[in-house]
């Protein structure tokens, strides 16, 4: 099966205080064989980049509402006059508020979306396929179904 990545790197803001950010380059990363998800790669340009994944939808769903709790919680809001997207992290490392522009995230979550259109992501999992293939029965399959040990009762009523 063909699978088909989509990515884009943007520059996001990394809050610091309400009066002072800085930038943080990053890769939003999408592959059609993992359709469910989202990866992004903070620090994308460094030796050691940070990775998040998380649930596509709440990307989605985050640029119109505020949506997501725990680890992952992303929301729209104005800074500036400009329109953005907040990423809220979380994580025994500690904590992170990010700053996306809001029409370059909504651009590439639209490419995404016509990669692999809301509501058929399992269907590019294969997992009927991957469940008829485990289940299939093999040859030996027999010598596990026949009783080993044939039953005292005699079939003819003897």
């Amino acid at each position: 099966m063909h699978h088909t990545v989509v990515e884009r790197e943007l520059e996001l803001r990394l809050v610091l205080s309400p009066e002072r950010s800085i930038p943080v380059p990053a890769r939003l990363s999408y592959r059609s064989d993992d359709p469910f998800a989202i990866h992004i790669g903070f620090h994308s340009t460094s030796e050691h980049p940070v990775h998040w994944t998380f649930a596509r939808e709440l990307l989605v769903e985050g640029v119109f509402r505020p949506c997501g709790h725990g680890d992952v919680r992303v929301w729209p809001t104005k800074v500036g006059g400009r329109s953005v997207v907040l990423m809220a992290l979380s994580s025994p490392d500690g904590d992170a508020l990010l700053e996306a522009p809001a029409a370059q995230v909504s651009a590439w979550l639209e490419r995404t979306l016509r990669v692999v259109p809301p509501g058929t992501e399992g269907e590019r999992l294969g997992l009927d396929e991957a469940l008829a293939e485990l289940l299939a029965p093999l040859p030996a399959d027999d010598l596990w179904l026949r009783d080993p040990w044939p039953s005292d009762e005699s079939k003819d009523g003897e």
